[in-house]
């Protein structure tokens, strides 16, 4: 019996609570009811409130109410990780209340959810675009704001994760053989993203992808795409000549102008027996 006792309690109470929100839910005065959602918000019961507010938004719209509810319901989604609303309803509240005090945090608050939809960096990166473009506008809004370094974390870990994808496409291009795409795709990694630390792999790359690509071409296409080789490699030797990459650059480097010569040899001999 007691076993059975402490089973029901949890259930009895849960029923009790269920009745008080159903009675809170049910009630038509309007100011009880904001209260109520208030205390829920408070206590982190952001679903309960959040159903609250819905229902008063209307009620209170156009009050010196409003700004505050709307606020604490653009929370409620936030708060339950329902970043697609809550980037949505921050849009809202900016757009209504364009001089509120909370303006600057919202505008942070957006942009963050956006970062927060931010995908694994094999997936589309839409949201990632996006809250780059959002975090650097909140900077340029407001500059001296105790949150810039936050917003400039965020935009380092966002371009991070899009220089990934984008790496990882290049590879991928590489290693199907589409030497041409990958010799683009990395060169593309350069200038995309010079600030990264991988510069010299990307620019060894794009070397060994043209050389790659020159070897396979047809014969008389051969000779100028090896010298697209000689070209990166003398842009990689200017951008990194210390670099401990550059005995494998140069390696392509001088392989590429050692076919150069046999073209050209084989060229002079077939005019000499024409």
């Amino acid at each position: 019996m007691k076993i059975a006792f402490i089973l029901l309690v949890p259930f009895l109470m849960l029923s009790a609570c269920q009745t008080k929100f159903g009675k809170i839910l049910k009630s038509t005065d309007y100011e009880y009811k904001l209260k109520q959602a208030d205390e829920f918000f408070a206590d982190k019961k952001y679903q309960k409130a959040q159903e609250l507010y819905s229902e008063l938004f209307p009620v209170f719209k156009g009050s010196d109410k409003f700004e505050e509810l709307y606020y604490k319901y653009a929370f409620c989604s936030y708060y339950q990780k329902d970043y697609e609303n809550a980037q949505s309803m921050f849009s809202g509240f900016l757009g209504i209340f364009p001089n509120s005090p909370k303006s600057e945090e919202i505008a942070y608050l957006q942009a963050l959810s956006f970062y927060k939809q931010s995908p694994q960096a094999g997936l589309d990166q839409v949201n990632t675009h996006k809250a780059i473009g959002m975090m650097q506008s909140y900077i340029n809004n407001y500059p001296n704001s105790a949150r810039v370094p936050d917003a400039q974390e965020i935009i380092a870990k966002s371009r991070k994760k899009l220089e990934t994808k984008d790496y990882k496409t290049a590879q991928l291009y590489f290693d199907l053989s589409q030497f041409r795409a990958a010799g683009i795709t990395f060169n593309d990694l350069i200038n995309n993203y010079p600030e990264s630390k991988e510069g010299e792999q990307y620019m060894l790359m794009a070397i060994k992808s043209y050389y790659q690509y020159a070897k396979l071409s047809i014969p008389n296409k051969q000779e100028e795409r090896y010298q697209v080789v000689n070209t990166e490699f003398l842009n990689f030797q200017d951008r990194f000549p210390q670099s401990t990459l550059m005995k494998e650059a140069e390696s392509y480097n001088n392989l590429s102008q050692i076919n150069i010569k046999k073209l050209q040899d084989e060229q002079t001999k077939a005019s000499a027996n024409r």
